[in-house]
C-alpha cells in the first residue's frame, strides 16, 4: 500500500500537468479563433460603413420632414441674429436635433423644412404664421450660403448636391394654413412651397385628419368637394400632395382624385405599428400602382407600438418599417422623413440628424442592394417630384377659382365677407 500511495502521488502531478497544458492549448485555440472571427467582422463593419458613405456621396439624401423652423420660432422668435446655426444647438435648447455641423456629419443632401403652425391658429392668424415660417427658411438658407441652397425643383436638388450644398425646400404642414383659399395656396407656391400636408392633427373645413380614422362618424368622411378641388389645383401647380396626418379615407379620396403621385412626408407602416398616423397596406398597394413614396418617420410612437417604446425603440425597428414598405409597396416607394425637431422621442442610435449613416449601414447589412439604397436615400422622392412637375406641365387649364361654401366656414368669427 505504501508503494501504491507513492505511485498514485507520483501520477497526480503528471495528470495535472497534462490537464493544464491541454487547458492552455484550448485557451490559445479559443483566442486564435476569436481573433480570426473578430478581424473579418471588424473588416466587414468597416466595409459596410465605407459602402454606406460612398452611396451617400453619390446621391443626395433627401429627408421629407424636419421641424427645425418651428424650433427657431419657439426658441429664438425667428431672430437669426440671436443664434449661430453653425454651432451645436444642444447648448442652446434641450432636445435639439438639428444644426449645421450635425447636418454635415449626417451627410444630408436636401431637406424639406416644415413651415408649421399649430391648429389653434386656424380661423385666426394662420396665414401670418405660415408666411413667417416660410420667411425664416428662406432667410437661413440665404444667411449660410456655403451650406444651404434654396431650391424649388427636382433638378434643383441635384444641382445643390453637386455644388456641395444642402438643398432647402419648403413643405407647408397643414391644410389649415391656406385658410380654405385657393388664392392663398397659389401664393404659397409662388413663395417656394413644394408640398402641403393636407391636414395636421385637426380637420380643415374640407378634409379629415388622422384622428378621424377611428371616429365612427367623421366630420367629412374624407375630402369634401372643395377638398378635391384643392388636390386638383395642387396638381395644376406642381405642388406635391402630402398625406401624412390625414385619415385613411382622406388618403383614398386623394388617391382617387390626383393625377400626380403623392408623398407621405413623415409616416411609417401601419401593419408593424398600428398607429393611425401610419400607412395601411391597402394604401401601400395603391402606391405600387399609382406612384408615390412613404418617407419613414423616426418617432418612437409610430415605430414601436409595443411596451417600453420610450426607452427601447431601435434602429432595427426603423429598418423593419423600411423593409416592410419596400416589400409591400415596392422599392420605388420608400424614403426618409425622420421628423427631427418635431418629436420628443427618437430611437437609440438615431438621436439626431448626424445619425443617418447608421440607418443606411443597417439596411446594407440586411441585404439591400446599392440601387435600392440609392432609391431610398433620395432618388424615389426626386422621381415623384419630377412626375408632379410633368403632370403640371401637361395641365393647360386656368387656375381654379372655386370658393368654399360659406356654410363650411361659418365658425370663422374673425372674418369680413362681401
Amino acid at each position: 500500500m505504501p508503494g501504491k500511495e507513492r505511485e498514485v502521488t507520483f501520477e497526480k502531478p503528471a495528470s495535472r500537468g497534462k490537464f493544464v497544458a491541454g487547458g492552455v492549448l484550448v485557451l490559445v485555440l479559443v483566442v486564435v479563433l476569436a481573433v480570426a472571427i473578430a478581424v473579418p467582422l471588424s473588416q466587414r463593419r468597416s466595409e459596410t460603413t465605407d459602402r454606406a458613405r460612398r452611396l451617400m456621396e453619390e446621391v443626395p439624401l433627401v429627408d421629407g420632414h424636419n421641424d427645425w423652423p418651428w424650433q427657431l420660432a419657439k426658441n429664438f422668435g425667428n431672430q437669426l441674429s440671436q443664434v449661430n446655426l453653425g454651432t451645436d444647438l444642444r447648448l442652446q435648447y434641450t432636445n435639439s436635433h438639428t444644426d449645421i455641423p450635425r447636418l454635415r456629419q449626417g451627410m444630408v443632401g436636401a431637406q424639406f423644412w416644415a413651415a408649421y403652425t399649430p391648429c389653434n391658429s386656424q380661423y385666426k392668424d394662420t396665414v401670418r404664421w405660415t408666411l413667417r415660417q416660410i420667411d425664416v427658411i428662406e432667410r437661413f438658407a440665404a444667411k449660410y450660403p456655403d451650406t444651404f441652397q434654396f431650391v424649388t425643383t427636382a433638378q434643383g436638388i441635384q444641382d445643390a448636391f453637386d455644388a456641395g450644398k444642402i438643398g432647402c425646400m419648403v413643405g407647408v404642414e397643414g391644410g389649415h394654413m391656406i385658410d380654405s383659399s385657393l388664392a392663398a395656396l397659389r401664393m404659397l407656391y409662388k413663395l417656394g412651397t413644394r408640398y402641403m400636408t393636407i391636414t395636421h392633427s385637426c380637420n380643415t373645413p374640407w378634409a379629415d385628419n388622422w384622428l378621424e380614422t377611428l371616429n365612427p362618424n367623421p366630420e367629412h368622411n374624407g375630402l369634401t368637394d372643395f377638398g378635391k378641388t384643392v388636390i386638383q389645383e395642387m396638381n395644376r401647380l406642381g405642388m406635391l400632395i402630402d398625406l401624412s396626418h390625414v385619415s385613411f379615407k382622406t388618403m383614398h379620396d386623394a388617391l382617387d382624385v390626383t393625377q400626380a403621385p403623392v408623398i407621405f412626408s413623415h409616416s411609417s407602416a401601419y401593419a408593424i405599428c398600428n398607429h393611425t398616423r401610419n400607412v395601411p397596406d391597402d394604401v401601400l398597394r395603391r402606391l405600387r400602382d399609382t406612384g408615390g413614396v412613404v418617407m419613414v418617420n423616426f418617432y418612437n410612437d409610430y415605430i414601436n407600438c409595443g411596451p417600453n417604446k420610450t426607452e427601447n425603440t431601435t434602429i432595427a425597428q426603423v429598418a423593419d418599417h423600411c423593409d416592410y414598405i419596400r416589400d409591400v409597396a415596392g422599392e420605388d416607394h420608400v424614403g426618409l422623413g425622420a421628423d427631427y425637431d418635431g418629436v420628443t422621442r427618437v430611437p437609440q442610435g438615431l438621436e439626431d440628424v448626424s445619425t443617418y449613416p447608421a440607418l443606411i449601414e443597417e439596411l446594407l447589412t440586411r441585404g439591400w442592394t446599392d440601387d435600392q439604397v440609392k432609391k431610398f436615400l433620395g432618388l424615389n422622392l426626386i422621381n415623384v417630384f419630377k412626375r408632379a412637375e410633368e403632370v403640371s406641365a401637361r395641365m393647360t387649364m386656368d387656375p381654379l377659382d372655386n370658393l368654399i361654401p360659406l356654410a363650411a366656414i361659418a365658425n370663422e368669427t374673425c372674418r369680413t365677407f362681401l
